[in-house]
């Protein structure tokens, strides 16, 4: 069940990233300087500790971030959803 969320989570992400066009992924659209390549980096990055580790903070870290990346996606085309 927590591998699946995950998925589920990780698909929502990159979704987002493929979906969206060139070169916004890579173009700071807040303050902060995050992007969605940015955030997907961040993502790959905190995924290399043990499994019961890597699930539980990444189910969380990666629900937070789909977050980002719905506010990041609607700055920049207006897209929304899932």
């Amino acid at each position: 069940m927590l591998r699946g969320f995950l998925d589920y989570l990780r698909q929502s992400i990159a979704h987002k990233i493929e979906t969206a066009p060139e070169p916004a992924v890579r173009t700071a659209q807040v303050p902060s300087g995050t992007t969605l390549l940015g955030l997907l980096n961040h993502l790959a990055h905190v995924e290399e500790a043990s499994t019961r580790w890597a699930l539980t903070h990444m189910i969380e870290e990666t629900g937070r971030h789909a977050g980002h990346a719905d506010i990041l996606r609607e700055l920049i085309d207006g897209a929304t959803g899932r």
